[in-house]
């Protein structure tokens, strides 16, 4: 069983930067593959970026790819997103994910575990 905890989140004026982190205990971090999503008010919750259990490939929505980037250091169990040229249309809960499968990648089905999630607001 995977414990996942997201932070980072937070109010940002429009234009700025944010990294999130996602803190995993209680697995073998390199097994999973790891994914961020969001959840804004009123909306389904939607794939942003993927990648693998080693980092050698990565996945990104269109709605932040150029402007995003998904790393992970398997020592410190930890996946990070960092998000570039914030939007108010960024405003929404962030999540991490992880699966056990490495074919996994942009459904939400895919994934067995989640975080919390963590606010990002974005102020225009």
């Amino acid at each position: 069983q995977v414990q996942l905890v997201e932070s980072g989140g937070g109010l940002v004026q429009a234009g700025g930067s944010l990294r999130l982190s996602c803190a995993a205990t209680g697995g073998t971090f390199s097994s999973y593959v790891m994914a961020w999503f969001r959840q804004a008010p009123g909306k389904e919750r939607e794939f942003l970026a993927r990648i693998s259990r080693f980092g050698a490939s990565t996945r990104f929505a269109d709605s932040v790819k150029g402007r995003s980037t998904i790393s992970r250091d398997n020592a410190r169990n930890t996946v990070y997103l960092q998000m570039n040229s914030l939007k108010p249309g960024d405003t929404a809960v962030y999540y991490c994910a992880a699966s056990k499968s490495t074919s996994a990648l942009s459904l939400i089905s895919e994934y067995d575990y989640w975080g919390q999630g963590t606010q990002v607001t974005v102020s225009s």
